[in-house]
């Protein structure tokens, strides 16, 4: 009764709407919200064969990077003066990928840099982890002899906002959320709660990470949840739901939306991708890196969310699943969202991107949230590649592996975490 409430309340006493006016990525694929969803709409393939540093000696030799990008391709951005810019050469993967994608989504929502009343709240899961990484590998076998003295500042997770803030000009507040894998939904979360207060009239968030690194491949190869079977075959090895899944393909990149009120977006002619109508987060609170079997705090999460975006299950038209492409996340998860829609389940059709992008830790949420957005508006849902022998215990519609059009009104996209966090976002139909 309280998320019905909730819902009410903000839907129907006068607090704004909150639309996404503004897309913009850096993928597998490369830079661009057009590059993602040409790629993603025809369920094309972003996993390869590691490259970036020897991986031959690793289980894992697959992983969804982001092909090399700089500073240079950040589109121009209105009223950049270019004043007080932070050197792109100190920035982590994870902070170049944010700006470049923050830019494009900031341009694209026909906003400037400098604009007032806004802020910044992102996602990531490990931040300038690349930073870390090198700094202490120079520390451990010089003495530290090229340690950077930016080695730290460029390392934390917070300094990712700061980057973005500073790339925008922008003077609100500039936070980072790291919640594991739920880190980016998390901030649209909260970033549109502050929109709805009336704190800000627009944010810039969604979530970026750049963790495809020789330690991450190796520690998650020791958790044995990375994919191992499909060296030889990389645009296989991510196939969330299939029978012959082996674990998540490690992925990367940034996704970046701008929220506002949709009145204020109307007012300036901006497009409105979508609206976000409901969020919601839980824990298990069972387990640091396994979901509890039962669901019971998956289902509430997903129903609070419904419940606070005044949506019956029967409305919902898509779920972008987390979909990790791991044995007992997938059946999870695929049995939560049943029990949530009961009678409405084998009527709605869902996907998971990771499929085609791996899993890009933090910024997986808002991946899905882009994903989801771009196929409102498009009228084509992206499909689950790689399934072929859907495994009996992941029964639901799982849009296998060819596009779908259609035209709906409202999705769900889920989302779980280390740490036995969940969260969850209603996105509406915004034209």
């Amino acid at each position: 009764m309280h998320g019905r409430y909730y819902s009410d309340r903000m839907t129907l006493n006068g607090a704004p709407r909150v639309v996404i006016s503004g897309i913009g990525v850096v993928s597998p694929y490369g830079v661009g919200r057009d590059t993602y969803w040409h790629h993603v709409s025809r369920g094309i393939s972003g996993c390869r064969a590691i490259t970036e540093f020897d991986a031959s000696s690793m289980p894992c030799r697959v992983a969804a990077s982001v092909p090399p990008v700089s500073i240079d391709d950040a589109p121009p951005l209105d009223g950049d003066n270019g004043e007080g810019h932070a050197d792109p050469r100190r920035y982590s993967r994870a902070a170049l990928f944010g700006v470049i994608a923050a830019r494009e989504a900031w341009g694209d929502a026909g906003l400037r840099a400098g604009e007032p009343n806004a802020g910044v709240v992102i996602g990531s899961g490990g931040g300038g982890i690349d930073v870390g990484e090198k700094q202490y590998e120079d520390f451990f076998t010089t003495g530290g002899k090229h340690v950077t003295p930016y080695a730290i500042a460029c390392g934390i997770c917070g300094m990712v906002s700061s980057e973005i803030s500073i790339a925008l000009q922008l003077h609100g507040q500039s936070h980072v959320l790291s919640c594991g894998c739920t880190s980016s939904t998390d901030a649209i979360g909260y970033a549109s709660a502050l929109i709805r207060s009336g704190e800000y009239d627009a944010i810039l968030s969604g979530g970026t990470d750049g963790c495809v690194l020789p330690g991450m491949i190796f520690g998650f190869s020791r958790m044995r949840a990375v994919s191992t079977h499909y060296n030889d075959r990389p645009a296989e090895a991510s196939r969330p739901f299939d029978r012959g899944r082996d674990g998540f393909v490690l992925g990367e990149g940034a996704w970046m939306v701008v929220l506002e009120r949709e009145d204020r977006a109307i007012a300036r002619g901006a497009k409105r991708y979508a609206r976000v109508e409901g969020y919601a987060s839980t824990c298990d609170a069972f387990h640091r890196v396994q979901m509890d079997p039962d669901g019971q705090e998956i289902v509430r999460c997903i129903e609070t969310t419904l419940a606070r975006a005044n949506r019956r299950p029967e409305e919902i038209g898509y779920v972008n699943y987390h979909g990790t492409s791991t044995q007992l996340n997938d059946a999870i998860e695929s049995r939560c969202v049943r029990r949530v829609f009961g009678r409405h389940a084998d009527a709605v059709p869902g996907s998971s991107t990771k499929s085609m992008i791996g899993h890009p830790q933090g910024a997986s949420g808002a991946a899905g949230v882009v994903a989801t957005a771009l196929a409102m508006t498009c009228g084509i849902l992206p499909p689950t590649i790689n399934l072929h022998d859907q495994d009996p215990a992941c029964d639901m519609d799982f849009i296998p592996n060819v596009p779908r059009e259609a035209q709906i009104e409202a999705a769900l996209c889920n989302c779980l975490g280390f740490g036995s966090k969940n969260s969850a976002l209603v996105l509406g139909r915004a034209q």
